[in-house]
């Protein structure tokens, strides 16, 4: 089921790191068309793709949400008491990211400044697929909501009946949504990415989804729109050492494997002693699992490796960038200067993967395949804009006007020069009348 590795060589590195992919040049060329039809043909287009992937023909692809209320949802008191627990932790650590604008003196007369202002339009994806993703609806639309992004699109698919699940009806009410589109995969992306009569084009885009919707959102990009990341298929990397649980591991690692057949879940170990008693922990849990049959798609993707060394140990986790990492130890803090690459870290034996991916507080939209090497997760900055600004008085022109000149006219840029020299020439004729 999920493959065995003792002590690789540093060489088998890269090899262990690659994820499971779909031919890239046949899904380019799938989503470009899918792009090009809604470039073209706009909601009507909208609406064949949803007939032809989810079943179902609309005629319209806006869900107003004005007239339903909280108390009418059909989700269960505990559910909803659960959703609102974690948009109180959710909100509560993403305003908490709230940076003051800055304003330095770097000369005299010379100030510079740098404020956040907010993404005017968003658009957030929230996966359909085989589970409801509502938490997804939090983890998104609360930080634009803190931001102040004045205008929050929300895509999901509808399912076979036009409807889409009361709990992520019921996160986007408690978010602020007024109304939902129902449009999922790159056809949501396209249409985010152009705008059409019922769906807004947006400036950014935000979501995971699979390996279709993580190239349209790359493809978005060639449009002149940004996206968060490239964010696709689940993964987490469990690593742990003498003081690790089996049971603990082995349920993390399903936690991840029962999100798609796609997903991936590494488990990487200071003993192999462990590694036997956390596999065959896997075998006995994975039974009692409803998506069972999808973890066990996951876990061929999969791998369990024995390095006892924990430097030759980080140096492979940081070279796999995973989306999450869960330090399995009674001292977690050990290992924490030996993580530079990873989406989102949870340390120690009672921190479950699942615990971010809902209600402790920290995003879950997180940089999938690699990417954490050189993107964040999604974070309350995420969606605002850094603008600078500087003011300069005539003192302060007059003390920074030659190093301008001299690196201008360094640079071959002659125009530059005289910019400055205009105000400085106004000057001294001032000076003399």
């Amino acid at each position: 089921m999920i493959h065995k590795i003792i002590e690789p060589s540093a060489l088998q590195y890269a090899e262990l790191c690659q994820r499971p992919s779909i031919d890239q040049a046949l899904l380019t060329t799938g989503i470009q068309t899918i792009f090009n039809e809604i470039k073209r043909n706009g909601d009507a287009a909208i609406r064949n793709y949803t007939e032809k992937f989810d079943g179902i023909s609309l005629q319209s692809s806006v869900l107003d949400l004005n007239g339903i209320s909280l108390e009418t949802i059909d989700i269960s008191s505990d559910l909803k008491e659960a959703i609102q627990t974690a948009y109180a932790n959710i909100y509560k650590f993403h305003e908490a990211q709230k940076t003051t604008d800055i304003e330095v003196k770097t000369m005299e007369g010379i100030t510079c400044s740098l404020r956040s202002v907010p993404i005017e339009k968003v658009g957030i994806y929230i996966p359909g697929g085989t589970a409801p993703l509502f938490s997804t609806v939090l983890m998104l639309a609360i930080p634009a909501q803190i931001a102040g992004c004045g205008q929050i699109i929300l895509c999901t698919p509808p399912d076979k009946l036009g409807n889409i699940h009361p709990a992520i009806l019921y996160a986007a009410l408690l978010c602020g949504i007024k109304e939902i589109r129902l449009v999922g995969g790159a056809q949501a992306i396209a249409a985010l990415t152009f705008g059409t009569k019922e769906i807004p084009a947006v400036a950014k885009i935000f979501g995971p989804g699979n390996q279709y919707v993580t190239a349209a959102k790359q493809l978005a990009q060639n449009y002149g729109v940004a996206i968060d990341m490239p964010a696709g298929p689940s993964e987490v990397l469990v690593y742990g050492d003498a003081t690790s649980v089996p049971a603990f591991m082995a349920a993390d690692l399903l936690a991840q494997a029962e999100h798609g057949a796609d997903s991936q879940v590494m488990l990487v170990l200071s003993d192999e002693q462990k590694l036997e008693e956390t596999l065959m922990e896997i075998e006995k849990q994975i039974e009692d699992l409803p998506r069972k049959s999808i973890a066990k798609q996951a876990l061929s993707n999969s791998k369990a490796i024995v390095i006892a060394d924990v430097n030759k140990a980080f140096e492979f986790i940081n070279q796999y960038a995973p989306e999450h990492l869960i330090i399995a130890s009674e001292k977690p803090s050990d290992c924490i200067p030996y993580i530079k690459n990873a989406g989102s870290v949870f340390l120690g034996n009672y921190c479950p993967e699942s615990a971010g991916d809902y209600a402790s507080g920290t995003n879950h939209t997180l940089p999938t395949n690699g990417w954490a090497r050189s993107y964040s997760g999604v974070n309350l900055d995420a969606f605002t804009k850094k603008i600078s600004f500087q003011s300069i008085t005539k003192d302060g022109i007059q003390s920074l006007g030659k190093t301008i000149i001299t690196m201008a006219e360094g640079e071959q840029l002659q125009a530059h020069a005289n910019a400055v020299k205009v105000r400085l020439e106004k000057m001294k004729l001032e000076l003399f009348t």
